[in-house]
């Protein structure tokens, strides 16, 4: 097992300091390969904050006092704050490489939030970088030699990881835009070619290896309203072209705008635009042309 580590003023002790905004006050890696097991628990916490970043293999946190573990591998980092119990595990089968570093100071969770790191966030995915660890070696540095202004150096070295997780959080953000874009257009594009077939949304949430609440959710801020309503309204705006341009009959529009039964179609109907398909055939379209707050009930 390697270990390096360093205590600013050599001092093991964990400490409280609000003389200023942020201070770093110990930093270190360990890199288990030889040990079974290395296991952390302090139960009351420490006095200042904890950043541990996983770089390789991965860790077993046990948080809110769970007996269930948390697995957190390569690419993400985990933050405790002053008195938050603590514990964790690393295994030697797992060859985990983990740098940490302790901070204390009177402005830190505002530093944290300004570099998007929210009260709520405990691991983060910060993704893989060598910047990560060359700014944890350069601290554990800092730390050993006690050069010139070095507790001020450790402060800018601190804050250059905290910009680099934040530009990371910035891509991760992006990225699930993107997903998320582009998986609501291919929703609406599969209800816009199958929307008069029978469509579970379990069915297609599974398809896409989505969760119903997930995709419901997202749906709706995308397309400002739910899967089984955007379903309807193309059903009843096709209904309604249908019922102005053709000759069909009620039965055969409600069959081919996806509705076998045609009671149930003109209910339906009625509900969404105040009148029955009959009705609004004898009108003209009528409530669709003119009466708009029928089209809104």
């Amino acid at each position: 097992m390697y270990i390096n580590s360093a205590y600013l003023n050599r001092s093991v002790v964990d400490f409280k300091d609000k003389s200023r905004p942020l201070i770093v006050g110990s930093c270190g890696t360990y890199h288990l390969y030889t040990r079974p097991r290395l296991p952390t628990h302090r139960p009351r916490g420490r006095w200042d904050f904890q950043l541990l970043y996983i770089a390789s293999g991965k860790a077993h946190f046990y948080f809110d006092k769970s007996e269930k573990d948390t697995i957190v591998t390569a690419g993400h980092m985990v933050l405790y704050y002053p008195k938050e119990p603590q514990r964790y595990v690393y295994y030697g089968d797992d060859q985990t490489e983990v740098y940490w570093v302790h901070f204390t100071g009177n402005n830190v969770k505002n530093i944290l939030r300004h570099y998007g790191i929210t009260d709520a966030m405990r691991v983060i995915p910060a993704g893989t970088s060598f910047e990560y660890t060359k700014i944890f070696k350069q601290m554990i540095q800092e730390l050993q030699r006690c050069q010139t202004h070095y507790p001020e150096l450790l402060t800018l070295l601190l804050l250059q990881l905290l910009i680099q997780i934040h530009r990371q959080l910035g891509r991760e953000h992006k990225r699930k835009d993107a997903y998320l874009q582009a998986e609501m257009e291919t929703a609406i594009q599969f209800f816009n070619d199958n929307y008069n077939t029978e469509i579970s949304i379990e069915e297609y949430a599974a398809s896409r290896g989505m969760s119903v609440s997930w995709f419901i959710r997202n749906f709706k801020q995308y397309a400002h309203t739910t899967p089984m309503q955007y379903l309807m309204e193309r059903r009843m705006t096709n209904a309604q072209m249908l019922l102005e341009t053709t000759s069909y009959n009620i039965t055969e529009i409600g069959n081919l705008v996806g509705y076998e039964n045609p009671l149930y179609f003109s209910r339906i109907f009625r509900k969404q635009k105040g009148m029955s398909p009959s009705e609004y055939r004898r009108h003209g379209g009528i409530a669709d042309r003119s009466d708009t707050s029928l089209l809104q009930k």
